[in-house]
C-alpha cells in the first residue's frame, strides 16, 4: 500500500489498473468499505492508519474486480473477530458465486472452517492434501491441529 496516498486513492488506483471503468470502481469501493467498515476513514492518508485498517484496504483491493481467483496470505491478521466473521461470509458468497480462493493461513480453525480442500505445506512440501475428511481419514484423526502437528513433528523448536 502507498502510503502517501488516501486509501480511497490506492483503491482507485487499483481499479485503474484492473482496466475497470471509474464508476463501476467508485461504486464497489462504497460496497466493500461500507461492508469492512472503512468507509469513515478512506479519505485519510494511509500512513496514519493502523495495522488493522490497512488490513481491511488491502482486502477490499484484492475484492474490487471480482476476481474469479482470489490468493489471500493471512488475509484476517489484524481484523477484528467481527469484521472475521463479515469476511468468511464475503468469500463464502464469492465461491458460491464460482471464484475459486487459495488461502494460506497459519490458524487451523479458519482452514477446517472454511476450506473445501486443504493442502499442508512442511519446509516447502506438500505433505498431504485433500478434503478434511479424506485427511482425517488418511490420518486416523479428526482435528486439523492434530494432523498438522503428527504430519510436522520433525520440526526443531526453535
Amino acid at each position: 500500500m502507498y502510503d502517501r496516498l488516501s486509501g480511497r486513492e490506492f483503491l482507485q488506483f487499483i481499479g485503474s489498473l484492473r482496466g475497470m471503468k471509474r464508476d463501476e470502481v467508485r461504486r464497489k469501493i462504497a460496497e466493500l468499505s461500507e461492508q469492512f467498515g472503512a468507509a469513515s476513514y478512506l479519505d485519510e492518508p494511509a500512513n496514519s492508519y493502523s495495522h488493522g485498517m490497512k488490513q481491511r484496504v488491502v482486502v477490499i483491493a484484492g475484492l474490487i474486480p471480482d476476481p474469479e481467483v482470489i490468493f489471500l496470505d493471512e488475509p484476517m491478521v489484524g481484523l477484528d473477530p467481527r469484521l472475521i466473521r463479515r469476511f468468511k461470509d464475503i468469500l463464502s458468497e464469492r465461491t458460491k458465486q464460482g471464484a475459486t480462493v487459495f488461502m494460506s493461513t497459519h490458524n487451523l480453525a479458519d482452514a477446517e472452517e472454511m476450506a473445501h480442500r486443504i493442502g499442508i505445506i512442511h519446509e516447502g512440501k506438500l505433505v498431504t492434501e485433500g478434503t478434511l475428511a479424506d485427511i482425517r481419514e488418511k490420518q486416523g484423526m479428526g482435528r486439523l491441529e492434530e494432523v498438522f502437528l503428527r504430519l510436522t513433528e520433525n520440526v526443531r523448536e526453535g
